[in-house]
């Protein structure tokens, strides 16, 4: 591979044209003020989101608004909200056409961790199956 001045590698030893104007990497949008406006809004919106889920998850857990049994349920549901919002306004995770690699990174990420997760449950139950009753381990000790 030989390499032009400007340190672009080209295989057949010609010199690649220069990018167009209008060419553009994923990430290096050209922005104009409007454009900053909305970005700003939109962080904004997402703080005063999470803000709000936040307060709510508190409220919930230290008052008696839900009922005693729905609280896990009720704390899952703001929590999985909250994440929503994270990966909606601040990390720009969006079902767009050029968010595939990102929503499939995401999606990769999490069956890791599920499978990490269930795994782990998985083997302690088996190991507190297979366990010795207590009263025969301290027999043992005698």
């Amino acid at each position: 591979m030989n390499a032009n001045r400007r340190g672009v590698t080209v295989s057949d030893g010609r010199l690649a044209p220069d990018a167009r104007a209008g060419d553009t990497a994923p990430g290096d949008e050209r922005r104009t003020e409007d454009d900053i406006a909305t970005g700003v809004r939109s962080y904004l919106a997402g703080l005063v989101l999470a803000t709000v889920l936040t307060i709510a998850s508190f409220t919930v857990a230290g008052s008696q608004i839900i009922w005693g049994p729905a609280l896990p349920v009720a704390l899952i549901v703001l929590a999985i909200a909250q994440m929503g919002v994270h990966l909606v306004f601040f990390l720009h995770i969006t079902t767009a056409p050029d968010n595939t690699n990102n929503a499939l990174a995401l999606a990769f990420g999490v069956l890791i961790v599920l499978l990490l997760i269930g795994g782990s449950l998985w083997i302690m139950a088996n190991l507190n199956h297979n366990m010795m009753p207590l009263g025969e381990i301290m027999n043992m000790q005698r």
